[in-house]
């Protein structure tokens, strides 16, 4: 019998900083419920989902930064998309910044939840490649502010047994990188969630920049292929605040293929259905990890944040 879950990343178009969280719980709820019209079982929305894209800018007042993030999940704005879901039986995933307070202390998150279709939260996950600076840079026109305003994640890259997968969540950034994928991948996720807002100016380089949206379907195409699972990613997208976000959410078989793509940077639902077994098939085959993979032969790995030196006989 295969296995599988109609899956739908539901983006999100521009939201401007003046908007409520009602104002954005409603537009949630909206595709929440195309996508359950469409037989969805699992809609992903993107990173930071509940307001604009604050860190373009840099804010010094407490108040003001604070407006910006959750302190409870489900809280009074958010619990009706909980409700809303349970009652369509349909689970999902939410990006939102999260203010924790942990050991008496406050800590500021980009963070990811799971919520089954009962309405019951079963995952959390927290960014843990933070792109960006940590203080302005003068000589820039936009900011990309998140190791200023978040930590990076406390909790590791857990995957959770849940809706009938063996599934694990990341973001934005995240996804850039081979580690994402593999540690959860070694876990046994058959599917990976993440959510993200990327702009088309993000490093102030054009060459690079140009280069955006490739970047961005190459790295989703090469973690679902290289570590045999799904990939379902969701942007928030269009002209939001003077910054292109990008949009191209789309949903990657473990083959690689991308199955399903937002046409537009507004908000819209794609809905593919997604056979696990495939991921299984792939992994009793090319991406065998217990059978191929031979980290003892992989050469010196440590834990350290610079690359390793050559060695001094290394020729220039």
């Amino acid at each position: 019998m295969t296995r599988s879950i109609i899956t739908a990343a539901a983006q999100v178009g521009p939201i401007a900083r003046a908007d409520s969280r009602a104002q954005v719980v409603d537009r949630l709820i909206a595709l929440l419920r195309e996508a359950h019209a469409r037989g969805a079982e699992l809609v992903v929305f993107p990173e930071l989902t509940l307001t604009t894209f604050f860190p373009r800018w840099h804010m010094t007042d407490p108040t003001e930064i604070s407006a910006f993030f959750e302190t409870a999940m489900p809280g009074p704005q958010t619990q009706r998309l909980f409700d809303v879901a349970r009652d369509l039986r349909v689970g999902f995933y939410l990006g939102y910044a999260e203010l924790a307070e942990e050991d008496g202390l406050q800590h500021r998150f980009n963070t990811s939840v799971l919520v089954d279709r009962a309405g019951k939260m079963v995952g959390k996950y927290r960014k843990i490649h933070l792109p960006g600076y940590d203080a302005p840079q003068p000589e820039r026109t936009s900011q990309h502010l998140e190791k200023y305003y978040f930590e990076p994640g406390n909790l590791g890259f857990p995957v959770w047994r849940t809706m009938g997968a063996v599934m694990g969540m990341c973001i934005c950034n995240d996804r850039r990188w081979p580690e994402t994928y593999r540690v959860m991948a070694l876990q046994g996720a058959e599917m990976i969630l993440v959510g993200y807002n990327t702009p088309d100016d993000h490093t102030g380089n054009f060459d690079f920049d140009s280069l955006t949206g490739f970047h961005n379907q190459l790295s989703l195409q090469a973690g679902a292929y290289q570590n045999s699972a799904w990939v379902v990613a969701t942007a928030k997208a269009g002209l939001e605040e003077g910054s292109r976000l990008i949009g191209q959410s789309m949903i990657v078989a473990p083959s690689g293929q991308v199955v399903a793509m937002a046409t537009s940077t507004s908000d819209e639902v794609v809905v593919a259905r997604c056979d696990l077994d495939m991921a299984a098939l792939y992994r009793r085959t090319i991406f065998d990890l217990a059978r191929h993979r031979e980290p003892q032969h992989y050469g010196l790995i440590v834990e350290r944040k610079g690359p390793v030196p050559p060695p001094e006989d290394a020729q220039p």
